[in-house]
């Protein structure tokens, strides 16, 4: 079961590649071993460094699912996701991950994001973006105004 839908999403990966819509990615998301969405990368496409197909994935699963979070779903993805995308994967807590090319393969294929795991262990302001804290007087407001909120959505 989990090799076919696997199969699913490098078929995805592929397609990607042949048709033009973006990096060689794929991803699917299942839920109740029932195919929820597929999407393939379609950064070159949509001309949005975001749209990294797990990102694209958990995007159309959530508003099909009419949910900010999956938890009871499961992605398949042809490749280890990136930081972004693994970090998008816990936001929406996902229930696992399985994926085919590891990032050293992915690496290797000329999609190194080793500077990005580099880069979090930098502090903000000598990170190659340089990330500039200013404190302004009323920085924490939204944070305060969201403690004091009796009808917020927590997540």
């Amino acid at each position: 079961m989990h090799e076919h839908f696997l199969q699913q999403a490098i078929a995805l990966a592929a397609d990607n590649v042949t048709s033009g819509q973006g990096g060689p990615y794929g991803a699917v998301i299942v839920k109740n071993n029932q195919l929820i969405v597929a999407s393939g990368n379609k950064v070159t496409s949509t001309l949005d460094p975001t749209a990294h197909a797990e990102i694209s994935a958990i995007r159309l699963a959530c508003i099909k699912l009419n949910d900010f979070q999956l938890h009871d779903c499961i992605l398949y993805t042809s490749c280890e996701p990136c930081p972004m995308c693994l970090g998008a994967i816990y936001w929406a807590r996902l229930a696992k991950v399985y994926y085919a090319c590891s990032r050293f393969d992915a690496a290797a294929a000329h999609f190194d994001d080793s500077f990005i795991y580099d880069e979090i262990l930098v502090p903000p302001s000598e990170r190659r973006i340089a990330m500039l804290h200013l404190n302004l007087p009323n920085g924490l407001q939204p944070f305060q105004l969201w403690a004091e909120k009796s009808d917020k959505v927590v997540y």
